[in-house]
């Protein structure tokens, strides 16, 4: 197995026939070699990696590097401490003795041992962390689950064996949500952390975390309300965006059809939150007309299927060609494009509650492709987007990339947890109402903490903070300025894409004002397109509603996903 450059596997014996993976559980797996007698329980947020040498065998550690020095650090043989020319020192740890031995300039080899092996790199040079690293060698986690409990609180519970307490890594999110509410239960030590591309991670001493959010608002409507004096121009528009749908949409594309769907759904709250009830009819029929074909199996050209292999729903564009409708076919952007049908979905079954109930199952569907929750679901994975250690999504789906996975837009992330939430609102699901604001508070501290850049943070080096205000893609492993579609260079691209789709739930994602006005003033000097204009004066209206609103008035045109009406709200709803 390989961590950080460093082989583990078995001095003769080749690796032959099958690997078999256990069940995976939330935060890890275990992997079995049975032909090398090897047992690798991988745990996320381990210092360690830990292996069980299932009957006795010859073990082989190599490495990329030169091997300075190789010595046993105790006198049963159960501690072993190895240098590197590069640097790092690893600690290897035995649950009985092992006869190690240098084998060349970049092997290690033992005699036959059989038992528990634990390998561990030095954070520093600091002596203090060789006696963490000692005291907790001897637990070591099998599993770990990840289980919502209750609205905004998330528990992790890991199956300790061996004796002692569990040691383990808590990123920033983590040690922020640990130190709200720090019951006990966990010990953080903060001076014991790895420098890693997510920020410090800090070792956290115990078995049972508990992290909770602060509550946030899931409503149909602003969260401050529209003044009676700002009714007339939002009305104005209102009716004129209401009569462009009755032109007819000319593409299959569930993207593109997903968004404009969202657009209508707004159109509809945001008639019931100035008391223009006049247009709604107008925008139900659209949504029906729009979404039901979907649900049916009748889209001309296009249409959601159920495909085996993976577990879940791919478009039949998608699933003839991996680059249509955005790879959804691949399992790409699932959450983003279900997200907006559910958003229109959520406003329509408000409206119109025979028309929900009428098709409950297939939205229900919809759901479970990025939404299921349980452990074992004969027909969809758990929480296929969601990363329950990472605390925020992933939109890449089951091509392999070299950097790992990867998400580029977060507030359609955020959406799709919001659109959740207000399927359960619509339906009186107060599971899913509990599930999907959860999801969604853990979306918007990830995205605060990881996409949104601040140099106060010192999450990044001090040249990336200062260049950047907003990260382009987050991969697993690197971070990029450009997105898939556009450089670095468009910074109105970068944010707009951050943005929308705009909605009440913007207001929580963007509560930093003094973040805002930095993204903000950081974007303005590259505006051009109309559409990324219309995203950025929206921010810019979160700390001057009177520029913004002048700006706003002034556009010719919108994001396909946003119109003049939702824009006119957000800024008189500020």
């Amino acid at each position: 197995m390989l961590n950080w450059g460093l082989t583990f596997s078995t001095a003769q014996l080749p690796v032959q026939g099958l690997v078999a993976l256990s069940p995976r559980h939330d935060l890890g797996v275990t992997v079995d070699i049975p032909s090398s007698n090897l047992r690798f329980f991988l745990s996320r947020g381990s210092p360690f990696i830990t292996a069980s040498v299932t009957s006795s065998t010859s073990l082989s550690i190599t490495t990329l590097h030169t091997i300075l020095s190789l010595s046993p650090s105790n006198d049963k043989n159960t501690k072993y401490t190895l240098k590197l020319n590069n640097t790092q020192t690893w600690l290897i740890y035995a649950s009985s003795p092992i006869y190690l031995n240098r084998d060349g300039a970049s092997q290690v080899t033992s005699k036959p041992f059989s038992g528990i092996i634990r390998v561990a790199a030095l954070p520093d040079d600091n002596p203090n962390n060789v006696a963490i690293l000692d005291k907790f060698s001897s637990s070591y986690p099998s599993s770990g689950n990840a289980t919502l409990h209750d609205p905004f609180r998330l528990v992790y519970q890991w199956q300790k064996e061996g004796s002692g307490d569990l040691l383990m890594l808590a990123h920033p999110l983590h040690a922020k949500l640990l130190s709200h509410n720090n019951t006990g239960n966990v010990n953080i030590l903060r001076d014991f952390k790895y420098r890693s591309i997510d920020g410090d991670l800090v070792g956290v001493v115990g078995d049972s975390w508990k992290l909770e959010m602060n509550p946030i608002p899931v409503t149909w409507h602003s969260n401050k309300g529209v003044g009676k004096e700002s009714y007339n121009e939002i009305v104005s528009a209102l009716s004129k965006d209401v009569q462009t749908l009755n032109s007819p949409i000319s593409t299959p594309s569930s993207y593109a059809i997903g968004k404009l769907i969202g657009r209508a759904a707004r159109l509809a709250l945001i008639a019931e939150e100035v008391s223009f009830p006049n247009v709604v009819p107008t925008i139900k029929e659209f949504l029906k007309r729009n979404i039901q074909p979907w649900l049916d199996g009748t889209v001309q050209g296009n249409g959601f299927l159920y495909e085996k292999k993976w577990g879940g729903l791919v478009t039949k564009m998608g699933s003839t060609d991996s680059s249509a409708d955005f790879g959804f076919g691949v399992y790409n952007d699932h959450h983003y494009h279900l997200g907006y049908f559910l958003y229109g979905i959520a406003v329509l079954a408000k409206i119109d509650n025979e028309w929900g109930q009428k098709y409950k199952p297939q939205v229900y569907a919809l759901l479970s492709d990025f939404m299921n929750l349980e452990q074992q679901n004969a027909h969809y994975p758990r929480l296929r987007c969601f990363d329950l250690y990472r605390l925020h999504s992933w939109a890449s789906g089951v091509t392999e990339f070299a950097d790992g996975r990867n998400q580029e837009s977060t507030s359609e992330a955020v959406n799709a947890y919001y659109s959740a939430a207000l399927v359960g609102v619509a339906y009186g699901d107060k599971s899913l109402v509990s599930a999907g604001s959860t999801l969604l508070a853990m979306e918007i501290l990830g995205t605060q903490t990881w996409w949104h850049v601040k140099a106060e943070d010192k999450l990044y080096n001090e040249e990336f903070a200062k260049n950047n205000k907003i990260v382009g893609v987050l991969w697993s492993n690197k971070r990029d300025s450009g997105l898939w579609w556009a450089p670095a260079t468009c910074r109105e691209c970068r944010l707009g894409i951050q943005v929308l789709p705009l909605s009440p739930i913007t207001e929580t994602l963007f509560s930093d004002a003094g973040y805002v006005k930095g993204l903000v003033e950081w974007t303005l000097p590259s505006l051009s397109s109309e559409a990324w204009k219309g995203m950025t004066y929206a921010l810019q209206g979160v700390y001057d509603k009177q520029t913004a609103l002048q700006n706003i008035r002034r556009l010719k045109g919108f994001d396909d996903g946003n119109s003049f009406t939702n824009l006119l709200w957000w800024i008189h709803s500020r």
